[in-house]
């Protein structure tokens, strides 16, 4: 972490929804999300908002070497939000506790509000986390 990682760390990131990022194309192999609207999955936002938070830090951590990764996210999704339309993210960073993070995050589309909530990550060190992973795939 460098010295510059404090509270009331702020960054908006906006995206074009796609087509492919709609409930129909979150799984297709599951013919009930095929059935379903196509508007922006939750699943999607969820990554969206992610992307939003770590866009917001990664200036702040040694990259590649130091990188986050989710741990919990409590978000509601009160809009539906068509392919095309723009979303926009705001988050803050409103905490640090060692290296866990939590942010407060929401989003909007071109009409309306979409999505509040938080949502924490965890920074980790890449080599470590890599080492981890092969062990357990062992």
């Amino acid at each position: 972490m460098k010295a510059s990682l404090k509270t009331g760390i702020q960054y908006t990131h906006t995206f074009i929804v796609p087509k492919s990022k709609t409930v129909p194309a979150l799984y297709p192999e599951a013919e009930e999300f095929i059935a379903m609207p196509e508007v922006f999955a939750t699943g999607f936002l969820v990554g969206f908002l992610e992307w939003a938070c770590i866009k917001a830090i990664n200036p702040h951590l040694d990259w590649p070497q130091e990188q986050t990764v989710g741990t919990h996210i409590n978000v509601s999704h009160q809009a539906a939000t068509p392919a095309g339309l723009k979303v926009t993210a705001n988050v803050e960073l409103v905490a640090i506790e060692g290296r866990k993070l939590v942010f407060n995050v929401e989003a909007h589309d071109s009409i309306e509000l979409i999505s509040t909530g938080t949502h924490e990550r965890f920074i980790i060190n890449r080599e470590k986390f890599d080492a981890k992973l092969a062990a357990k795939k062992a």
